[in-house]
């Protein structure tokens, strides 16, 4: 069973990692097979998420969450939440408001986004 508690204090430690491009610790919080659509419309993969931190096309200065839905069904979560992100990529300056919505899977490893999406509000 997932708890609520869990899946906001691993919504904190991803917002943590996307800010200080830590890709070690992005690595641990996505599934291998995670597919996430981006708000350009593009769906991308865990290591396509990955390389645009390595390669530090995507730099995110601040992140300002705000849950709006978070359900528990048995061993997965589903969230959703508005965030203002606020940096640059591929060092044009960005400020913008998204919807995200994130699907959090329990695994004998540890809990892992297994899929989401995000679009410009």
């Amino acid at each position: 069973m997932i708890t609520k508690d869990e899946i906001l204090n691993l919504e904190n430690t991803l917002y943590g990692a996307i800010q200080n491009r830590d890709t070690e610790v992005l690595d641990n919080l996505l599934h291998t097979d995670l597919l996430f659509i981006i708000p350009s419309g593009q769906t991308i993969t865990k290591e396509m998420d990955l390389q645009t931190y390595r390669e530090g096309n995507l730099k995110v200065n601040e992140i300002t969450p705000k849950v709006e839905e978070l359900h528990i069904i048995a061993d997965l979560a589903v969230i959703t939440l508005q965030m203002e992100l606020k940096g640059n990529y591929n060092n044009e300056p960005f400020e913008a408001k998204y919807k995200y919505i994130r699907f959090w899977k329990k695994f004998p490893e540890g809990i892992k986004v297994v899929g989401g999406s995000g679009m410009a509000i």
